[in-house]
């Protein structure tokens, strides 16, 4: 028996970085890039390295790119985290699992510590894969909690459930994290949303761009914690955009979002400390009448259209500063 799963990455619409603060937000998956996993049963339970966790290099020029592109760790760490805390999780719910073995590697395309949740893609496949192999069922709103535990507990990287509810909900989610349904349950308000009509999206990235989103979060986190009014205030004002665009996916009006979307950027900037390669991106994006805002810490943005002759112009001013646009499917 092969069993393969795939996990796609999460683009933030509206509401990001709120997320972690008890806030609202609008994500989606979408299928452009994947990350995909292969388990089969086996003698013993091994890991395959994948194209990250190569250990042979052609020069030191090679290496030195290699940790440029991938950093130091690869993708190993996180499917070897996830069958421990997948293990941990059945044992914990008195979950009896037979004694097979089985062979498990990974791949992923998707683009590196751009904002697009990679890193959880990889982690969400590799539960769905073990949840197969082993007849297990997980629920959907418990899912993202535990591919979170994967990272923060189990490796001590940084995140925040939004990236985990998109991926395991799959297609575009509405998710209110309201205090007290997190501190009383433990999971937010998580809701699909079915629009008969879509906005036009654009998605643009810019691979050298790549930066961890702990370094953003890291000094949030500590501002909220000690009660800063003005991101406080902005995480307040994060929620009530979600809410609004959350309204015109019912009504299939979108004439608002991308004023919306820029504002949400332009709120992001006034708390967070941005970077110019950063905010290039959006203002080349904007220079052409389109709107733009971050997908996620930063690397890759994500906007609205009016026709396709702006979306060519979008593609352009892209290029023009090495970055690649894509129209996103939605999935």
């Amino acid at each position: 028996m092969i069993i393969k799963t795939v996990s796609y990455p999460r683009a933030a619409l509206i509401g990001n970085p709120s997320d972690g603060y008890y806030g609202k937000t609008i994500a989606f998956t979408f299928a452009d890039f994947q990350a995909d996993i292969t388990l089969y049963q086996s003698p013993e339970l091994e890991i395959l390295p994948g194209r990250r966790d190569t250990t042979k290099f052609a020069s030191l020029k090679d290496l030195a790119e290699d940790v440029a592109h991938y950093g130091y760790y690869g993708g190993v760490r996180l499917l070897k985290a996830t069958i421990k805390r997948f293990y941990d999780y059945c044992t914990e719910q008195g979950i009896d699992l037979d004694e097979r073995n089985f062979t498990i590697r990974y791949h992923s395309s998707i683009p590196l510590h751009l904002g697009l949740a990679g890193s959880s893609a990889i982690i969400t496949a590799c539960m769905r894969a073990l949840m197969n192999y082993y007849s297990v069922s997980i629920p959907d709103h418990t899912l993202p909690n535990l591919v979170l535990s994967v990272e923060r507990q189990e490796l001590g990287i940084g995140g925040g459930l939004q990236d985990r509810v998109a991926q395991a909900y799959q297609g575009i989610v509405y998710m209110d994290f309201d205090r007290g349904l997190m501190e009383s349950r433990g999971y937010g308000g998580y809701e699909r949303l079915e629009p008969g009509k879509m906005p036009r999206l654009f998605i643009a990235y810019k691979p050298e761009l790549s930066e961890g989103s702990e370094v953003v979060h890291n000094d949030l986190r500590y501002r909220f914690d000690n009660g800063e009014e003005k991101v406080l205030k902005a995480m307040v004002q994060f929620g009530e955009y979600a809410r609004q665009v959350r309204e015109m996916f019912i009504s299939g009006d979108y004439s608002d979002l991308g004023r919306i979307m820029n504002a949400n950027f332009d709120l992001r900037r006034s708390i967070c400390a941005i970077s110019r390669e950063n905010e290039a991106m959006v203002e080349a994006a904007r220079s052409t009448g389109a709107s733009a805002k971050f997908t996620g810490s930063g690397g890759a943005i994500i906007g609205t259209y009016a026709d396709e002759a702006q979306y060519t112009a979008v593609k352009e001013a892209m290029h023009a500063i090495g970055a690649i646009a894509i129209k996103p499917e939605i999935r």
